[in-house]
């Protein structure tokens, strides 16, 4: 279900407070942050964020596409390591019948 657009999209304050304090001051150092359903706004364009996931910070950087966003959606929770040799095995009988199941 979507957020009410009178509402405006949701941005944890202590990020805004954050992108704010880097502005006036110029520094140009990552942000930490665990707010992973905080919306990326125009602001944080060119921004760099280590979005936590879970088990360690991974390194973003901020560019136009990425506006509207979620910050989450580039930081993944999973890691793919690939099938298993016995899956390959299952996988391939069942791709030779073909789609009648017959030969």
């Amino acid at each position: 279900m979507a957020r009410s657009v009178w509402k405006g999209p949701f941005v944890h304050p202590s990020l805004l407070k954050k992108i704010d304090k880097i502005k006036a001051g110029g520094e140009k150092r990552p942000i930490k942050t665990w707010s992973r359903n905080s919306t990326i706004i125009p602001d944080f364009v060119g921004h760099s964020f280590l979005i936590h996931n879970g088990k360690s910070f991974i390194p973003i950087t901020v560019s136009e596409e990425m506006v509207g966003h979620k910050l989450g959606e580039f930081a993944s929770t999973r890691t793919f390591r690939g099938h298993t040799p016995a899956d390959k095995k299952a996988a391939a009988p069942a791709a030779d019948k073909g789609a009648d199941g017959k030969k």
